[in-house]
């Protein structure tokens, strides 16, 4: 199995897949032509959201050289078929979204358990790649949520890393959410004995024969501490 673990694959307020940190060609090289893809949404229930967003992911991986044979789409229509669309699929993409409301979809249909032993490509956009870990990280991000003392943070996610991300770092960093400072206020105390990789758009985490690649600039959260680990254009060895 090979990841890339995005906030976005494509440019910002664009459906161009972004050739940062060489993430476009990488993406490309990895994927084998002719292969089937996957889109395995956040909403199982907003089939038209699910087919725009589907189609337009579609439209950018192909503008940029990939050939699929076919073109799948996971939400509730096909849910009794995950098995089967998941092991027929040369790469996979966890969509972006709400991540609990992603994340007990996957739940439902036993992602983890079908991903054993996968050997095409998955790519994660933001929630994707935040369910992705072995324990998620779901910091608030609706209203109401960082002051829900029923929310929860932390969830079981898909195992395909043990490093939970923050993605959308350039957006989040300044954000306030029901008063308080998303970073400062609500992940620098969730981090104590933890944890969390913020990455921008256009950085991303690569993830091939049991080695984990932190591919542009990206920040550490731990231990209620905030440092910049790596810089844009550059690779970093985060975990083997």
């Amino acid at each position: 199995m090979t990841c890339f673990l995005t906030s976005s694959p494509t440019v910002y307020r664009s459906w161009t897949l972004d050739s940062s940190n060489g993430f476009a060609g990488a993406l490309k090289a990895a994927v084998p032509a002719g292969c089937r893809g996957l889109f395995i949404c956040s909403s199982p229930d907003d089939p038209e959201t699910n087919d725009f967003y589907a189609e337009q992911m579609r439209g950018s991986l192909e503008r940029a050289g990939l050939v699929f044979s076919g073109f799948d789409i996971l939400d509730r229509r096909s849910a009794a078929r995950a098995g089967e669309l998941t092991a027929g699929a040369g790469l996979i993409i966890l969509a972006g979204g709400h991540v609990p409301t992603q994340n007990r979809f996957f739940a439902e249909i036993g992602l983890r358990e079908k991903l054993w032993g996968y050997g095409g490509v998955i790519l994660g956009i933001s929630a994707g790649s935040m369910n992705s870990a072995d324990i998620v990280y779901a910091h608030p991000e609706e209203k109401g949520e960082a002051t829900d003392p029923a929310y929860q943070r932390f969830l079981p996610g898909l195992g395909l890393t043990g490093t939970m991300i923050l993605p959308h770092f350039q957006h989040i960093r300044d954000l306030t959410l029901d008063g308080l400072r998303v970073i400062e206020e609500i992940a620098l105390p969730d981090s104590m004995g933890r944890e969390f990789l913020a990455l921008p758009d256009g950085s991303y985490l690569y993830i091939a024969g049991g080695r984990e690649e932190l591919r542009g600039e990206a920040w550490l959260i731990k231990d209620g501490s905030i440092a910049q680990i790596s810089r844009e254009g550059e690779t970093l060895l985060f975990k083997e």
